[in-house]
């Protein structure tokens, strides 16, 4: 049995249930997401008792990071901000902090005691922490839209290796 309906220009047709295939379904069960047992922020809360400075965590192999971290500290005769790399014991608890997996070192991250800033948020609020001209330089970029400073930011992240090469250690 087929039904024939005439709509406009076009003709639709259904045909009987015989001629028609047999659908498959498929689902799946999402498990809750893992809760991490340890309160990284309680845990990591020492970094800022005798010290409240951020810090920033940086891709310690990179040499565009390393680069990018040698930099700021000429630049921050203040000492405002303090380094850590990525792949260190505390990079790797204060990237939990952050709400980030310990091995992610696809970004730089600045921690501050309240809040933590990654990708093109984290250069822009390391430059605020920086001598004139870096803070109104900030404050210019910040209206450049973050989707398109993200992009700039990825990037570069992604091809760093390539283009600035890598150490097999910390240089700093």
């Amino acid at each position: 049995m087929a039904l024939r309906f005439s709509v406009g220009c076009s003709l639709l047709s259904l045909s009987s249930p015989q001629n028609v295939s047999k659908r498959i379904t498929t689902s799946a069960t999402l498990s809750p997401p893992r809760r991490d047992p340890v309160n990284w922020v309680e845990a990591t809360s020492g970094f800022f008792e005798r010290d409240s400075r951020p810090i920033m965590l940086f891709d310690g192999v990179c040499n565009l990071c390393t680069g990018g971290v040698k930099f700021v500290r000429d630049v921050d005769q203040n000492r405002r901000i303090r380094y850590e790399a990525l792949q260190s014991e505390a990079g790797k608890n204060l990237l939990r902090r952050s709400g980030r997996a310990p091995d992610d070192i696809s970004s730089v991250v600045l921690v501050e005691k309240e809040r933590s800033y990654i990708k093109s948020e984290a250069v822009l609020k390391i430059m605020q922490y920086l001598e004139l001209p870096y803070p109104q330089l900030a404050f210019f970029l910040q209206f450049v839209p973050l989707f398109i400073r993200d992009f700039l930011y990825d990037n570069v992240a992604n091809n760093r290796y390539t283009i600035f090469g890598r150490t097999d250690s910390c240089d700093i």
